[in-house]
């Protein structure tokens, strides 16, 4: 292809991703991309003849991909995908809608399969986004199970409540599991775990064909560090073992390793060991997120990885700074 012309596709692209994913009136994307109104109108025009519009924007412009590329090879990733972010200071929760997209287009691509298939969840914001997203799914032979406990306040981020969504728009089943996402001690939660209900949903979530998973950051005015659910002890058990992030229920240090804390035996959860058998796919999105996603990618146990650009774009900064 002509360099031009990929040029302009990709601001085709990128125009109608700020009109129907960013929500942008045509005025706001005439201002945002420096072209006139009459231009913009063409190009959401382009879109639609080419084909780039359907359900979502079709986000694999060439910026991207050579990010996606990047990304694949500096982590060893089977898949990289990339949604476009036009500037640094869209806020967090574009990014998180861009990445929801993704991830739903994932499932909707796997959810595909004639075989029965057990899906393994996570928590978060990200991925709540991502359940709001699926579309056109119908699959009754999907199950969707949550890979840790749940939180006590009932919120549309909470595992059970992703895995009851996405199970309610495709038409498969939900399994959830029944403990706390913390408890007290380590010896609180060898009992929990001992419970036959709680070991049935642990082993079943052990055993799932894919897991969709997003990341946290352990830091002051995160949302673990808000939702009170740890005792002033745990609080400092992160902070005293320098732990960067989570991912369900896992507490990790900025070089991946999981951190040596009690904590880490509190927690009724999938094991890191045990996604070896799994399509493990981290989504992650917002440049707050980079120390704690850069921790999980280096864990080595994701297989693909959803992000924005702006994240992803820092992920290869901090990388190539040798300081990630």
């Amino acid at each position: 292809m002509h360099p031009g012309k990929r040029q302009a596709d990709d601001d085709i692209v990128q125009a109608a991703w700020l009109y129907y994913v960013g929500t942008m009136s045509q005025q706001e994307v005439s201002e945002r991309l420096g072209i006139s109104r009459f231009k913009v109108l063409r190009m959401l025009a382009d879109a639609r003849e080419q084909g780039l519009v359907r359900i979502s924007v079709e986000h694999r412009t060439s910026r991207t991909l050579a990010l996606a590329d990047r990304l694949a090879d500096a982590f060893g990733l089977k898949e990289v995908q990339v949604a476009p972010t036009p500037s640094d200071s869209l806020d967090s929760a574009y990014g998180r809608t861009a990445v929801g997209m993704l991830g739903a287009a994932y499932l909707k691509r796997i959810a595909a399969s004639e075989t029965p298939l057990t899906i393994g969840v996570g928590w978060g914001r990200t991925l709540s986004a991502m359940a709001d997203h699926v579309t056109a799914v119908t699959n009754p032979n999907l199950t969707f199970v949550s890979l840790m406990g749940s939180v006590t306040q009932a919120t549309h981020t909470a595992p059970g409540d992703v895995c009851v969504r996405l199970a309610a728009q495709t038409g498969g089943r939900a399994l959830l599991l029944p403990a706390p996402f913390v408890t007290d001690s380590a010896e609180a939660c060898e009992v929990v775990k001992s419970q036959r209900l709680v070991k049935a949903a642990l082993t079943e979530a052990g055993k799932a064909d894919h897991a969709l998973m997003s990341v946290g950051e352990c830091r002051d005015g995160a949302i673990l560090f808000e939702s009170d659910i740890f005792s002033e002890e745990q609080f400092q058990q992160l902070r005293q073992a320098d732990v960067v992030g989570d991912c369900c229920g896992v507490f990790f240090k900025a070089d991946g390793s999981i951190a040596d804390i009690e904590l880490n035996r509190s927690t009724p959860c999938v094991q890191p060991r045990e996604f070896a058998g799994m399509d493990a796919v981290l989504l992650a999105s917002g440049q707050g997120k980079c120390t704690a996603t850069l921790a999980v990618l280096r864990a080595g146990f994701a297989k693909r990885l959803m992000v924005d650009e702006a994240l992803g774009t820092l992920l290869l900064e901090r990388i190539d700074e040798g300081n990630g």
